[in-house]
């Protein structure tokens, strides 16, 4: 099958086009409607399915046979660190921060700020909130505290994910102090603040 063949099927009858798609995944509950039409002219795909993308993206990749492959391969210019994750690193790593999640009082549904550097834990952190069934929100580490601030008033999160500072090519910006000054401003405070300590600050 050519993509120009699979684009006009999914052009033509989506809701049959994606139905056919979804077989593929491993679902914990397989929808039974692809496509819902809500009369606000929204529309609502695979509505009463369950899935979970963490077990999608790690477990299941374990399950086919590729635990040993490369999942993550994190290459940094700025501290010149270059580090590989297979599958079950992967797994592991973000098993065990979703433990913590759950021990810091983050369930389903519960929102959670992620804002980090460009690190491997940044990519753990979105897995581990979708392994729990937790919301996360990627707030760029370049914002300011008031940015940041606006944001955990939108967001209302349980939590806040951080690291102790992110780094440029000259310069090491410190995250934590901005973090403190976001919450100072915001009117929603989360319950705790869990931070990455980088050895740079």
């Amino acid at each position: 099958m050519t993509y120009q063949h699979s684009y006009a099927q999914s052009i033509a009858d989506p809701a049959a086009f994606w139905a056919e798609q979804a077989k593929a995944l491993a679902w914990y509950r397989q929808p039974s409607q692809t496509l819902q039409n809500n009369p606000d002219g929204t529309h609502r795909w695979f509505a009463d399915g369950r899935l979970n993308s963490c077990y999608l993206a790690l477990d299941r990749q374990i399950e086919l046979g590729r635990g040993e492959q490369l999942a993550l391969i994190y290459d940094s210019p700025v501290t010149g660190v270059q580090q590989t994750f297979t599958y079950y690193q992967l797994r592991d790593e973000v098993a065990r921060l979703a433990g913590l999640l759950r021990q810091l009082g983050v369930g389903q549904g519960d929102g959670v700020i992620i804002y980090m550097p460009m690190v491997p834990q940044a990519a753990m952190a979105m897995l581990a909130c979708a392994r729990i069934g937790a919301v996360h929100s990627v707030v760029f580490g370049g914002f300011a505290a008031n940015e940041l601030a606006l944001r955990i008033d939108d967001a209302r999160p349980t939590l806040v994910l951080t690291a102790s500072c992110g780094l440029e090519f000259d310069r090491v910006i410190e995250y934590k102090p901005l973090v403190d000054r976001a919450l100072q401003l915001a009117r929603h405070q989360p319950r705790k603040v869990l931070v990455l300590q980088r050895p740079q600050a």
